[in-house]
Order: C-alpha cells, then structure tokens, then sequence
C-alpha cells in the first residue's frame, strides 16, 4: 500500500549518512588509527580546500532539480535516449578542464555507446510496460489527454541538457580535486588528500543539501510520516549497496576517470539486464540484443585498435588512411599497442 511506503528524501538523507560513515571507517583504517588527525589537518585546519567539495554537491542538486522538470515535460522514451548524452558531455568537459584527447574512434565509440545505451533501457522499459498494458491502457490515455497540454518539448530538453552538463562538471570537477595536489592555508602544495576524505567532505555536503530538500519538497503526507517510515529489512540493503556504490564510484573516478566510468555504467546495464532475465524470466528482446552488441563492441574498441580488415574496407585499397589512423593510435594507446 502507498500508506507503508518510505519517503524517497529519508532515503537519499540515510543513503549519504552511510556513504560518510563508511567513509570514515576506510579513513579511519588507511591513516593508522588517526582518523581526527586527519579531519584536523584536513577540515578544521584547512576549511577553504574543505569548501571546493560543496560545488559538486550543489552541481547534483542542480542535475536532480532539473531531472524532475525534464520528466515532467518529456516523454519516457525521449528523456531516455536525450539523458545518454550525458556520457559524450563528460568526454567534452574532460577535454576542457582536464586536457584529456581523445581520436576520433574513441568519440565515435562514445556515441554509439549512448546510442546502445539508450537502446537497451528503452527495451526493458517497454517489456515491462507490456505485462500492465490491456488493464492500464485505457487509464494510461486518459491521464496523457490531462497531462500533454502541460508538457512544453523545449523546457524539457533545455533541462534534461543542462542536467547533463551539470552532471558532467560535477564529475569530472570531482576528479580533478581527486587528483590534484591540495593546498594548504599557507598556499603551500601538499600531497593529494585521500579518497576516502573527499568522500567524508562531499557526503557531508550532500547530507545537509538532502535535509534541506527534505524540508522544501515534503508535502503533508510525507509529513506525517516519521524519519525512516516503511523502512523494511530490503530497503536497508538498499541503502547498504547505494552506501557502498557510491564509494566504489569515487574509487573509479580516483583511479580511472570519469569516461571509464561511463562505460562501465553502460556495461552493467547489459550485466543487470542479463541478471534480470535469469532471476526474473524477463524475456530476451532482438532490441535488448541489438543494443547490448552496440555496448559492447564500443567498449572494447575504445581502448583496443579497429582490426586491419574493417579498415582496409573503409579506406580502399591504397590504405593511405590506414598508416594514419594506426599511427594515430600508437599516440595516444601506447600501453594497449603491441611491439611489432
């Protein structure tokens, strides 16, 4: 029933509670044992390096305000295939802030990986929608009558494109203070601060921007409830793996990057698929395969050269444009070229 349900904010608050507590039990292990040394030297002593985390924080408050207007005033279908481009947007501010290159195999490995993407939860969201169609159809069209005059195409995708530019600054911006060298009070250069220390600042951030939207956004219903309303042994493992997740995310964007990341994203939306069909009889589309060999096959060709066959067929016989496109590749793969 609706009235046992969990208020979604409650979720999000305990979520980024036990992405900072988790955080601080990692901290906590990898500085010895000197967990407030750390948030000493690292916080109380240097608030200003603290304060850069609170700008992705705001970044993803912006990106889910606007996700909600986006869905609000698009169609399922076409939020889905416009929010992929979420993937290309993090190549391009990658490029910006971060003087990444990338040739022109790897942006076109990008798009089709959005194009597959988008392609495949198109195909789980319309599988699912079958099951409900002949008892809902006829409700499903009378609330599209009452809601399509108030639908505006444009206001959608204006938002659901600075969602995904939002989406992106916040990530890549993430890294970059990841991976750069802190500064001290003194502007002096010390070493980058740990992982698990950004994580602590931007659960944090995100902690106070969550109760915040808690208190603006809940209707009376949601008030009624108490904190943690409806939530059940499931919900709780939930909140664990969002915890956990969330910090496995960090490690990736510290270790990789952000467009690595974006494509390991694409590659568990195959992974998860696939698992829904063994454990919930799902039923294998020709979309849902179709889109997973586009996922794949531009994952590993991003980082791995195109074979010399299907480039002999491109460029002609002559292969003047072979020499160029593998030389192109030796700059910028070196580690993934094999010596002649």
């Amino acid at each position: 029933p609706k009235e046992d349900l969990y208020v979604v904010n409650h979720l999000l608050v305990i979520c980024e509670l036990g992405k900072c507590v988790l955080s601080c039990i990692l901290e906590y292990f990898a500085t010895n044992g000197n967990l407030w040394k750390s948030i000493q030297m690292n916080i109380l002593s240097n608030p200003m390096d603290a304060m850069k985390i609170s700008v992705p924080a705001l970044l993803y408050l912006v990106q889910n305000t606007l996700l909600y207007v986006a869905l609000s005033n698009l169609s399922a279908p076409l939020f889905q295939v416009t929010y992929q481009c979420k993937l290309v947007t993090t190549a391009v501010v990658s490029v910006v802030m971060l003087n990444r290159k990338y040739n022109m195999k790897q942006w076109i490995c990008l798009v089709v990986l959005s194009v597959g993407v988008a392609i495949v939860v198109l195909g789980e969201s319309s599988s699912s929608k079958s099951d409900n169609q002949d008892s809902q159809q006829d409700e499903k069209l009378e609330e599209e009558k009452n809601t399509a005059t108030e639908q505006s195409l444009g206001v959608g995708l204006v938002a659901v494109t600075i969602a995904c530019m939002s989406s992106a600054l916040a990530g890549v911006y993430f890294e970059k203070v990841l991976k750069k060298p802190s500064t001290s009070s003194t502007d002096a250069a010390k070493a980058p601060v740990s992982v698990w220390m950004r994580n602590m600042q931007l659960a944090f951030f995100s902690v106070i921007i969550a109760l915040v939207q808690t208190f603006w956004t809940s209707n009376k219903e949601e008030e009624s409830k108490p904190f943690a309303y409806g939530f059940t042994f499931w919900v709780w493992v939930l909140v664990l793996l969002q915890a956990g997740g969330g910090l496995l995310v960090a490690a990736v964007i510290k270790y990789a990057d952000n467009v690595l990341k974006g494509l390991a994203t694409g590659v568990s939306v195959v992974v998860a698929t696939t698992f829904s069909m063994i454990f919930f009889h799902t039923p294998l589309s020709g979309q849902f395969a179709f889109g997973s060999v586009l996922i794949l096959t531009s994952v590993y060709f991003f980082s791995n050269n195109v074979p010399a066959f299907l480039l002999m067929g491109a460029t002609g016989k002559n292969g003047s444009n072979i020499a160029m496109t593998t030389e192109d590749n030796k700059i910028e793969m070196k580690p993934l070229v094999l010596p002649k």
